[in-house]
C-alpha cells in the first residue's frame, strides 16, 4: 500500500514520507530511535476522525497512530513505526482565556499559553522544567509536575475536559460526573455508554486493590491512574486519561483550572558537602511551606560554569559582567575545592515581600543548628540564575558533550522524601559500578523526586546491557522503598515494560483491561503503559 497515497484521500491536512522529515520524527529527546511510516498533519478534529477510521478499516495493515506536539518527551512516547499525527502545525490555537480557567488545543506551547494566562493574573501551575520548549498537549498526556508541584500538585488536578477521539473515530468530551450524570451516560447504547460502564464496573469492583496498589509517594506519572477515577460521589475520568500517553485515543482540545498566582517571592538556597543531613533539612525547611523545592548537583553546577556564556543567553542580558560578578560566588566555591554536593532552592512565595521575607528568613534560621552554608537572594534575578541552571541543565547537557549522548533511562525516580539519606547513597553505590557513567542529578527534593541524567557513547556495543542493568538494579531498589520509577516523565518505551513489576500481575491486568476498553484493537501509541516489550525498547537505542 502507497501509505501516502491512500491518506490523501481522505485527509485534508498535510501529508509527508521524505526521508528528512520521517527523521526528524523519528526522535523525541530520548534515548531511541524509531522510524515511523508516514507523517500526518490534520487541519481539523474531521481529519484525526478520518485517520482513525482509515486505520480500522484496514486492519490487514497493521497500521497505528500516535499524537505528538512538542517532541520533548524523555520517554520514546511520541515515537511509532506507522502514523505519526503531527499537532503542532494546525492544533496551536488558545481557544479562550476566561475567569477561572484555559481552553487550548495540543500543540500550543506552554510558553504561549502561560503568557496569554498571565494577561488575566492566572496561571496553570503544573508545568514541567522544558516550559519553554513543551506543548499543552505533552502536558495533559504525560501528567506533568514541576517546580510548583510541591505546593499545587500535578496536572491531573488541573485538566478539568478534554475532548479526544476515540476508536469508534469520534470526538467525545470527557469532564467529571456526578453519580446521577455518570447513570445516564451508562444507560446510553453506545460505545460511549460501553466505556463508562465497563470503567465504572472496573474500578468499584477492584477498589481495594486499586487503593493498595496506589504507590506511596507525592506524585506519579506510571501507569494508568483507575485509583483516581471514583471517589464514591464524582467519576472523574479525566484523571483517568491525564497521563495515559495517548493510548485511549487522540486529545484535541483542554480546559484547565487556573489559579492566581503569588505575587512576590524570595529564595533560600542551601548548600551541602553531602547527603547525610538532607532529609533533616529538607523535613526542616519544609515545615516553612516554600512554595517550591528544588534541587541540582554539583555536576550540573560546574556544566552551567563551563557553558557560562550558553547561561547568559537564557537570561537575554547584555550586561556579562554584571551576570558574571552575580555568580561570584559559586565561582570562588569551584575554584577553591568548595563546590557543594547538592544546592537546595526553597521559594517562598505570598502577596507581600514582608510576608515571603519573614518566612524566608525564619526557614534559614532554622537551618543554624545544621551548620551549612546558606543565602538569601537579593532580588528576583538573584534567584534566577539558579532557576536557569536548575531548568536548563539537560539542555546544557545535550548540545555541549561531544562524543556522548544525554541517556534519561533513569531520570525519575521519586521516593518519600525521609527515605533520601538511605536511598540516595545506596543509589550512588549502584551507579559508581559503572564509571562509564557520566551523570547529573536535579530534581524536586520537596518530594523526593530526582532527575539523573547520565553521559553514554552509543558507539559503544554494551551500551544496550547496561542500560538494562542499570534499569534493573535501579528500579529494583525504588520498588524496595515503595516509590516509583517516574514521577512525572511517565512510561513510553522504556519504562512500561517495568511496569508489571511495579504494580504485580494483577494490577496490570487491570491496566490491560483499561486500555482494551477504549482501544480494542490496540490503534493508538502501542507499546507504551501496555504491550511493551524490553527487547524492542533495547533494539531502538538510538546508534549515532
Amino acid at each position: 500500500m502507497d501509505l501516502k497515497k491512500e491518506l490523501s484521500k481522505v485527509v485534508d491536512g498535510d501529508i509527508n514520507d521524505d526521508d528528512n522529515t520521517l527523521k526528524f520524527f523519528s526522535h523525541d529527546a530520548s534515548i531511541f530511535e524509531v522510524m515511523p511510516k508516514v507523517i500526518v498533519a490534520p487541519k481539523n478534529v474531521s481529519d484525526i476522525e478520518r485517520v482513525v477510521k482509515f486505520v480500522n478499516d484496514n486492519p490487514d495493515q497493521k497500521l497505528s497512530i500516535t499524537a505528538r506536539s512538542g517532541g520533548t518527551d524523555m520517554t520514546g512516547g511520541p515515537l511509532n513505526q506507522s502514523i505519526i499525527l503531527n499537532m503542532l502545525k494546525y492544533f496551536n490555537k488558545i481557544i479562550e482565556i476566561g475567569e477561572e480557567t484555559g481552553t487550548t488545543q495540543p500543540g500550543v506551547y506552554y510558553r504561549d499559553f502561560e503568557a496569554a494566562t498571565l494577561k488575566k493574573d492566572l496561571l496553570m501551575p503544573s508545568y514541567p522544567a522544558s516550559r519553554e520548549i513543551c506543548t499543552v498537549g505533552g502536558i495533559v498526556n504525560n501528567n506533568s509536575g514541576g517546580e510548583k508541584t510541591l505546593t499545587y500538585g500535578k496536572s491531573e488536578r488541573y485538566v478539568k475536559e478534554i475532548k479526544v477521539v476515540l476508536s469508534d473515530g469520534k470526538e467525545y468530551t470527557i469532564k467529571s460526573l456526578t453519580k446521577a450524570e455518570l447513570d445516564k451516560k451508562m444507560a446510553l447504547k453506545t460505545f460511549e455508554g460501553q466505556f463508562y460502564s465497563k470503567v465504572y464496573q472496573l474500578v468499584t469492583k477492584n477498589k481495594d486493590l486499586l487503593a493498595a496498589a496506589k504507590p506511596k509517594v507525592s506524585k506519579n506519572s506510571a501507569g494508568y491512574y483507575l485509583w483516581n477515577v471514583w471517589d464514591g460521589e464524582t467519576f472523574d475520568l479525566p484523571k483517568l486519561f491525564v497521563g495515559s500517553q495517548g493510548t485511549f485515543g487522540i486529545t484535541t482540545q483542554a480546559t484547565f483550572r487556573l489559579i492566581h498566582p503569588k505575587k512576590y517571592s524570595k529564595m533560600l538556597v542551601i548548600f551541602l558537602k553531602d547527603f547525610k543531613k538532607l532529609a533533616q533539612i529538607t523535613q526542616q525547611v519544609l515545615e516553612y511551606k516554600p512554595e517550591s523545592f528544588e534541587s541540582y548537583d554539583d555536576n550540573t553546577l560546574k556544566l552551567a560554569l563551563r557553558f557560562f556564556p550558553e547561561v547568559v543567553r537564557f537570561f537575554k542580558l547584555k550586561n556579562i559582567l554584571w551576570l558574571g560578578k552575580e555568580f561570584m560566588p559559586e565561582m570562588w566555591m569551584s575554584l577553591t575545592g568548595g563546590m557543594p554536593k547538592l544546592v537546595l532552592m526553597a521559594e517562598f512565595t505570598g502577596d507581600s515581600q514582608e510576608e515571603v521575607d519573614k518566612q524566608a528568613t525564619l526557614a534559614q534560621q532554622s537551618l543554624a543548628k545544621f551548620r551549612v552554608q546558606n543565602r538569601l537572594t537579593k532580588n528576583p534575578d538573584d534567584a534566577r540564575k539558579y532557576w536557569v541552571i536548575r531548568r536548563e541543565s539537560f539542555n546544557l547537557l545535550r548540545h555541549h558533550i561531544r562524543n556522548k549522548h544525554t541517556a534519561p533511562f533513569i531520570d525519575d525516580l521519586c521516593v518519600r522524601p525521609d527515605q533520601l539519606p538511605e536511598f540516595l547513597p545506596r543509589l550512588d553505590k549502584i551507579l559508581k559500578k559503572y564509571p562509564q557513567l557520566i551523570y547529573t542529578i536535579a530534581g524536586h527534593v520537596g518530594d523526593g523526586n530526582f532527575h539523573i541524567i547520565p553521559l553514554m557513547d552509543f558507539h559503544n556495543p554494551k551500551a544496550p546491557e547496561i542500560i538494562k542493568e542499570v534499569c534493573d538494579k535501579v528500579f529494583d531498589l525504588v520498588f524496595e522503598f515503595k516509590g516509583t520509577i517516574t514521577a512525572e516523565h511517565n512510561d513510553g518505551i522504556i519504562r512500561s515494560p517495568y511496569l508489571e513489576k511495579m504494580y504485580g500481575e494483577k494490577v496490570y491486568k487491570l491496566f490491560e483491561e483499561v486500555k482494551n476498553i477504549f482501544d480494542p484493537n490496540h490503534i493508538f501509541n502501542p507499546g507504551k503503559k501496555v504491550g511493551a516489550s524490553l527487547t524492542y525498547t533495547l533494539s531502538h537505542i538510538e546508534k549515532e
